[in-house]
């Protein structure tokens, strides 16, 4: 049985006209879109994912310097702190960095002569050493909470979960 015909006359495109014409405008819009990105890359400037992801690798990378100057001053601290600068590591590659090996406390002062300047001088008390990476672990995870507002998918998921970290390691830090 067929029904009739609305006596109405429709207007506008048919459904038929409008799914033949849904891929090729996906089509279209997917290749506008991924010249954007290749001309963006193929440049001199990097996207803004890229910039945060590199920023975050390099940040890592200096909180793990920081840690192994305040294990250079407090070699007792070094079993306490191996594991935390190990994550700290990990997450330098997560970001995309490289992983520079712990220096090795053979010699007094070897690594601190090895640190950059970047890195701010250890206290002399070791529960002055450990509330100073504590509020640098803090300070970080607090800008990476925030960066990642703006990061896409993938990178805002990394962001987020390396901030929990963080402020695990605040915890751990600072506990008695």
């Amino acid at each position: 049985m067929s029904f009739p015909l609305s006596p109405r006359a429709r207007s506008g495109p048919r459904r038929r006209s409008l799914l033949a014409a849904a891929p090729a405008a996906l089509l279209v819009a997917g290749c506008s879109a991924g010249s954007e990105d290749a001309g963006a890359s193929g440049g001199s400037r990097p996207s803004a994912a890229d910039r945060a992801r590199a920023r975050a690798a390099r940040d890592s990378r200096e909180l793990a310097e920081r840690y192994d100057a305040v294990v250079a001053a407090h070699p007792k601290l070094a079993k306490r702190l191996r594991p935390l600068r190990a994550e700290v590591v990990r997450h330098a590659e997560a970001f995309g960095g490289t992983a520079e090996p712990s220096p090795s406390p053979s010699g007094p002062g070897s690594p601190s002569a090895s640190a950059p300047a970047s890195v701010p001088a250890v206290p002399a008390k070791e529960k002055d050493a450990l509330a100073g990476l504590a509020a640098a672990e803090r300070e970080l995870a607090g800008r990476r909470a925030k960066a990642l507002l703006d990061a896409p998918g993938e990178l805002a998921r990394l962001l987020a979960s390396v901030a929990a970290a963080g402020a695990a390691h605040v915890y751990l830090l600072t506990e008695a």
